[in-house]
């Protein structure tokens, strides 16, 4: 194991790197429109956004990270929301509640075609596990329903019937938080978690502002909420980095805020508001900065795991928008057995692993990474050998 501590020390000291830059945004060439959810697979590369209004419309999806969007076969529905698998196939979609359609559409194919499913109330918000076959969702003044068979079978949950606004989830589906705008019968607002794929719920000590969205790391640790201003509460953005069992305010501005969303080690986050410019936290929340120059009427954002890739919709007619930064993925060593893992964070562009047993001459390894799903992480296995070694990631 001695040659394994110097691998160690050497892959973390080339290749940790620090994300400190601002976002440039950009428009893509997605209509204006009533703009009111969008999605993101793992690396940036595949979206899908919906719009609500008076009038139903389309699904649109992009497999360029939002350069060019297409329709397809989806009906035309008031949608409330859409989430998306970590590889951007398995796709949900929730037609709003109050246009009383009792379903959600799914793809498993990037939103080639779709089906109906009928075997849920009516809901609103959505998300879904990594690998797409875990689903939770919630909406209206009803309560919570989860499944563990790609909506086979849906079980609804023990907790209190409320104006359920948002909810997330961890890679493996495990845990689940789900945010109480209003309760109308007691008229709290309150944050559930669940850490068994939602077979059962806690209520958290969260402080009982009105809260809007909330997103989650990959393991489920770290937890984001954002809440709006009323005239019986302030605004706030909240974290928790031990899955909701303590909260702390955070030092974000007071704001409408709309939509939040995390990197999968919860590290970068990116919140919106319909009436400022959006903005960005690169330490889990303690700090934020404003990461576009620009007002819009930003309705609900979205991230890729990396937290390199982001885009943003504007609800109010306008347009979506992606903003892009180089990637610097820090390489993880960890033991596995008797041997070790070399592990990165799903980068939001291609990156090769390379080997050198000097730091002078480099090879391209021929081992194809195996995805985790339960920290959204690329894994390759490394054998003992008698020889020392280095590791880095190289773009093609």
């Amino acid at each position: 194991m001695k040659n394994f501590k110097n691998l160690l020390v050497a892959s973390t000291a080339l290749l940790t790197a620090n994300f400190a830059l601002a976002q440039t945004w950009t428009q893509t060439s997605a209509p204006n429109n009533l703009w009111i959810s969008v999605a993101s697979s793992a690396d940036g590369i595949k979206l899908a956004a919906v719009a609500s209004g008076k009038s139903p419309g389309p699904i649109y999806t992009s497999k360029d990270s939002g350069v060019s969007w297409t329709t397809n076969s989806a009906p035309n529905e008031v949608w409330a929301a859409i989430a998306s698998s970590a590889d951007g196939n398995t796709l949900l979609a929730s037609v709003a509640h109050y246009f009383g359609t009792n379903f959600i559409y799914v793809s498993t194919n990037a939103g080639t075609t779709w089906t109906s499913n009928t075997n849920v109330p009516s809901l609103g918000s959505l998300a879904c596990s990594a690998d797409g076959k875990k689903w939770i969702a919630s909406g209206g003044l009803g309560g919570i329903y989860s499944s563990t068979n790609s909506g086979t079978t849906w079980t609804s949950n023990n907790v209190p019937n409320g104006f359920w606004l948002s909810v997330a989830s961890s890679a493996d589906g495990t845990r689940l938080v789900a945010v109480n705008g209003v309760n109308p019968a007691t008229y709290t607002r309150q944050i559930y978690v669940s850490r068994d794929s939602g077979s059962t719920w806690n209520l958290t000590s969260a402080p009982g502002l009105t809260w809007g969205s909330i997103a989650s790391s990959a393991d489920g640790t770290k937890l984001v909420v954002t809440a709006t201003v009323t005239a019986y509460t302030s605004s706030a953005i909240c974290t928790s980095a031990d899955s909701g069992t303590n909260w702390t305010l955070t030092s974000a501005p007071g704001n409408q805020w709309s939509s939040v969303a995390s990197s999968a080690d919860g590290n970068k986050l990116i919140a919106a508001t319909p009436f400022d410019p959006l903005y960005a936290s690169s330490d889990a929340g303690n700090t934020w900065n404003l990461t576009s120059s620009t007002s819009k009427g930003w309705q609900s954002v979205a991230s890729s795991a990396d937290g390199n890739k982001l885009v943003a919709i504007d609800g109010f007619g306008g347009g979506i928008w992606t903003s892009q930064t180089t990637p610097a993925p820090q390489l993880n060593l960890a033991p596995w057995g008797s041997n070790l893992t070399v592990s990165w964070i799903i980068p939001s562009t291609n990156f090769v692993l390379q080997q050198s047993p000097d730091l002078s001459s480099w090879t391209d390894m021929t081992d194809t990474p195996a995805l985790n799903l339960t920290n959204l992480q690329d894994v390759v296995v490394l054998s003992p050998t008698n020889n020392s070694g280095f590791y880095r990631l190289k773009t093609p």
